[in-house]
C-alpha cells in the first residue's frame, strides 16, 4: 500500500533506491524518480504506460545545478530562467550525455525547469541528481492535483507520495525553446504568452505534434477523461442525449438546462488563474459520474485561458 505524507527524507531514500514517487509541484503532482538512473527512467514509463518517444521534464533546484546538464544556456533562455525559476516554465537546452538518452527521447535537448513548491525545493536541494517527472497519471488521462489523485491512479504501482497540498498553478508548465528564428513555445501552461513576451519579445507557438514530439506534453489528444468531452453548448448536446446523461464543465456561470449536480463550475468571478487551477479536479468529479458525455465551454484567448483551452482542446481531440 503506497505511504502518503510530508517526510522528504523518506521520499530521498525511496529515490535513491531506484524508486519512483509522487512529488508535489506548484503545477501539477510528477511522477518523479533519478534522472541519471536509466532504470529509474524506466520505471517512470512502465508505470504511466507512457510511450518512450514523448521525453520528459528534468527538475533541479539551482541555475547553477541546471548547467552542469547542459551544454549551453543561450542568453534569451538564460533571461527567462532568471526571471520565471522557480516557476511554471520549462526550457529546451542542448543536452550533455550524462542525461540519459531515454529521457530525452534521443533528442539533443532536454526540458529542464525549477518547481516552485517549497517541499519539491527542499527535496531536491537534498538529492545528489536531478529528477525526471511527468504527471503522475496513466498517459493521456487528466493529470493530478493533489496527493489523493495520485494515490487513486497510481497507488499500486509507486510506494510514497509526497504530500504538498493541492497544485496552486493546476495545469502543467509552459515549455520554451529557442532556435535561430527566435523563442518558441512548444506547449501552452502556467506561464503566460504575455509575461514571456514582456521579456522576450514576439513568442512564436508550435504546441501540436502527433508523433515523435520535440518536447513534453505535445501529442494532439493528451489530458483527456474516460467519457467523451466534447466542445459544444449544452443546447447541441440536447438533441442526442437526456439532460441527466449529460455532465457540463463550466466557465463562469451554470445553466439551467442541465442537473446542477452534473456540472462543474471554473471560477464564478471569471478568473482565468482560478479556472486554471481548478480544471483538472472539476473534469475528474464530471468524469466519476454517470453520464454519457461531458460538454465544455472554451475561455477567453487570454492569459491562461489560452493554456487551458489547449488542455481542453486534447482532451477533445479524437
Amino acid at each position: 500500500m503506497v505511504l502518503v505524507g510530508t517526510d522528504v527524507q523518506k521520499a530521498k531514500e525511496f529515490l535513491e533506491q531506484g524508486e519512483v514517487i509522487g512529488l508535489p509541484t506548484e503545477t501539477v503532482y510528477g511522477l518523479a524518480g533519478n534522472a541519471l538512473n536509466p532504470d529509474a527512467v524506466l520505471k517512470i514509463f512502465k508505470v504511466k504506460n507512457r510511450p518512450s518517444f514523448d521525453p520528459l521534464i528534468v527538475h533541479t533546484d539551482s541555475l547553477d545545478k541546471a548547467e552542469t546538464f547542459v551544454t549551453a544556456i543561450p542568453e534569451k533562455a538564460r533571461r527567462v530562467a532568471e526571471r520565471f525559476w522557480p516557476g511554471p516554465v520549462t526550457i529546451l537546452l542542448p543536452k550533455k550525455a550524462v542525461i540519459p538518452d531515454l529521457v530525452s527521447s534521443g533528442l539533443d535537448t532536454v526540458a529542464i525547469r525549477i518547481p516552485n513548491h517549497p517541499l519539491a525545493l527542499k527535496l531536491l536541494s537534498i538529492l545528489d541528481f536531478p529528477l525526471a517527472a511527468p504527471s503522475a497519471n496513466p498517459f493521456g488521462y487528466i493529470s493530478p492535483t493533489t496527493a489523493r489523485h495520485v494515490v487513486q491512479q497510481l497507488g499500486d504501482q509507486i510506494p510514497y507520495v509526497l504530500d504538498g497540498g493541492s497544485a496552486q498553478v493546476g495545469i502543467e508548465s509552459t515549455i520554451i525553446g529557442f532556435s535561430d528564428d527566435g523563442p518558441i513555445v512548444y506547449r501552452l501552461g502556467g506561464m503566460t504568452l504575455e509575461k514571456l513576451e514582456a521579456v522576450l519579445g514576439k513568442v512564436a507557438v508550435r504546441s501540436h505534434s502527433t508523433s515523435n514530439p520535440k518536447a513534453p506534453g505535445m501529442l494532439s489528444s493528451h489530458y483527456a477523461p474516460r467519457k467523451p468531452l466534447l466542445l459544444k453548448t449544452p443546447q447541441e448536446i440536447l438533441k442526442m442525449h437526456k439532460p441527466e446523461r449529460i455532465g457540463v464543465l463550466a466557465f463562469d456561470e451554470l445553466t439551467r438546462l442541465i442537473p446542477l449536480e452534473n456540472q462543474q463550475i471554473l471560477s464564478v468571478t471569471g478568473d482565468l488563474n482560478e479556472a486554471a487551477k481548478n480544471l483538472f479536479a472539476a473534469m475528474r468529479a464530471l468524469d466519476a459520474l454517470d453520464v454519457d458525455v461531458i460538454v465544455a465551454d472554451l475561455l477567453p484567448e487570454t492569459g491562461l485561458g489560452r493554456a487551458v483551452n489547449d488542455r481542453l482542446r486534447r482532451a477533445a481531440f479524437k
